[in-house]
């Protein structure tokens, strides 16, 4: 670390400080004496205090003296301390006036308090997209360059951001945090949460424009749309046949590989799907659970009660052509 010397006049044009004498800047105890400006040789930043040029010289040297007594963390200025400190005391100095939320940082409140705003200053120079922050815009633009940093240890899959992964590594450690208070199902997922949750409040906010059926989740709505328009991505690579689903292309695999993952416990015999592994129990039970609200007839699969109901409802739904 170095200090350049002056003589008469600091060069700044900005500053035109007076400099009484040609010493280095330089100073064994530290103190500006008279009207000096300390000027740093890395950055070429300048200020007037030898304290506030020793702390700034940290960011070249990356020297972090001042240590977290919590979790051992060092930083390199004593107020990046103070606020990491309200990491472990939950503090939150910082309320936005709008809506009265809080903040453990100033740079969270102005970042925040956007929303209210509607500013969006940063732009993306690939779709010219605006985003409230910097660290959101660095996030979308990985999206242009295919960066996927954040990678996981047990399948070696990749992500964009750090949250994205620790939500995917729950696939692996059978983590299921979010919890329904109606039944006490958990789910990995916030997102699945939400959508399981529209079965006990019977929501159904997405609905098809072509026959105005409702649907709990925007995924189930985009496959049954395929129905309208007729596409089938999911493309069987043994005989070429299309399906509408992963899930239906998957278990249209097993007639090809022989694998029957259903097994009854009763008798020992095999099936490529659940539905037909229940119908066959049925059939050891005696057990009809699925009951006509018209007739009161009973059946054994839900699939055997709607074909049923048609000749209540007089529906024939299928055509000659």
């Amino acid at each position: 670390m170095t200090f350049q010397r002056r003589k008469n006049y600091c060069s700044r044009k900005e500053c035109k400080r007076d400099i009484s004498c040609t010493h280095t800047f330089i100073q064994e105890k530290g103190v500006r004496l008279g009207s000096r400006c300390f000027v740093s040789s890395e950055c070429g930043k300048y200020v007037t205090k030898f304290s506030s040029f020793h702390c700034q010289q940290r960011g070249h040297t990356g020297e972090k003296p001042y240590q977290c007594s919590e979790c051992g963390k060092s930083f390199a200025w004593s107020s990046a301390l103070r606020d990491h400190h309200r990491v472990h005391t939950g503090e939150k100095p910082f309320q936005c006036i709008e809506c009265g939320k809080s903040f453990a940082w100033s740079s969270a409140l102005r970042s925040h308090q956007r929303v209210h705003t509607g500013e969006k200053p940063y732009q993306c120079s690939e779709c010219g997209k605006s985003f409230t922050t910097k660290t959101i815009l660095q996030i979308h633009q990985r999206v242009h360059t295919g960066e996927k940093p954040y990678k996981c240890n047990e399948c070696g899959k990749s992500f964009t951001t750090k949250t994205i992964l620790q939500i995917h590594q729950r696939v692996h450690t059978g983590e299921k945090p979010y919890k329904c208070s109606e039944c006490g199902k958990s789910f990995a997922w916030s997102t699945a949460l939400r959508s399981h949750q529209r079965v006990h409040t019977g929501e159904k906010p997405y609905q098809c424009s072509e026959c105005g059926k409702s649907f709990t989740t925007k995924t189930i709505l985009q496959i049954h749309q395929r129905i309208h328009t007729g596409e089938k991505p999911y493309k069987c690579s043994e005989c070429g046949k299309s399906f509408t689903q992963s899930i239906t292309l998957r278990v249209h695999q097993r007639v090809h590989t022989g694998e029957r993952p259903y097994k009854c416990s009763g008798c020992g015999k095999s099936f490529t799907r659940s539905h037909a592994l229940l119908y066959h129990q049925s059939l050891h039970t005696g057990e009809k659970p699925y009951i006509c609200s018209e007739c009161g007839k009973s059946f054994t699969t839900k699939d055997i009660l709607h074909q049923h109901q048609r000749v209540h409802t007089g529906e024939k739904p299928y055509k000659c052509t």
